[in-house]
């Protein structure tokens, strides 16, 4: 029992229960803003009556194709991408770029074989080019 005990207050499994619980209810959040907000913006803007997408369908040889709901949770995926990238991906993505910017280069490559070698070699390992120091290049 301890060890079962021990996997279940892990950090890992709370944070991922956390994480669905969230997603779970963001889901609920976003379904309701397309079909509450979104759908009838839609309506309004082309003037007709507000669309209830889920009674959108056809016929064909007697077999009915309810595609309305489709577009209901098409609409729900596009906006819970754009807000995850938007909210979530593109400032992770900054901030990974702004502690990355401040690490040292210790490598580059060797301009005969472009195999990665230390900087401050002064033959290629691979190919053993003779490398002539940035300092000594004409410029």
């Amino acid at each position: 029992m301890g060890g079962f005990k021990k996997f279940l207050l892990r950090g890992n499994i709370v944070e991922l229960a956390v994480a669905v619980i969230v997603g779970a209810t963001f889901s609920g959040l976003v379904q309701a803003l397309v079909s509450d907000l979104i759908t009838p913006l839609i309506g309004a803007i082309t003037g007709g009556r507000q669309p209830n997408f889920s009674e959108f369908s056809f016929t064909i040889n007697g077999s009915q194709f309810k595609y309305g709901d489709f577009l209901n949770h098409l609409l729900s995926f596009l906006v819970v991408s754009a807000v995850i990238y938007w909210l979530v991906v593109a400032p992770m993505t900054r901030l990974i770029s702004l502690f990355d910017h401040d690490k040292k280069v210790t490598t580059k490559q060797c301009p005969e074989c472009l195999t990665d070698i230390p900087t401050e070699a002064r033959r290629c390992a691979a190919c053993t080019v003779e490398l002539v120091p940035d300092s000594e290049k004409p410029r």
